[in-house]
């Protein structure tokens, strides 16, 4: 149920941002008296807050990414670490049982 909604809420937005592509003209009078026309193309509100949206779940992947992969560079090193002095008291464990069998 609530994909289903989550899938409704996305929709409504995405037909609010396809909704913006009718462009405004405004007409502007300089000081010498002639005119300038300018179109404007610009996102609505809706359009504007669904993009902020987007580029931040953006941010929040990239940052949770890096951070995983991060944890895993420190979690492969302490355990490599630890398979290295594991195997420093085998050796020396090992060693020194030979060494009283002989």
């Amino acid at each position: 149920m609530k994909k289903v909604t989550l899938l409704l809420a996305l929709s409504a937005f995405a037909t609010a941002a396809f909704a913006q592509t009718t462009p405004s003209t405004d007409v502007k009078v300089r000081d010498n008296g002639t005119t300038k026309v300018v179109t404007k193309t610009g996102k609505t509100n809706v359009g504007q807050a669904l993009e902020n949206t987007k580029d931040a779940a953006d941010n929040v992947a990239h940052k949770t990414g890096t951070a995983i992969k991060h944890g895993a560079k420190k979690t492969g090193h302490a355990v490599k670490h630890g398979a290295n002095k594991v195997s420093a008291k085998t050796k020396e464990g090992t060693e020194k049982m030979e060494a009283k069998t002989e």
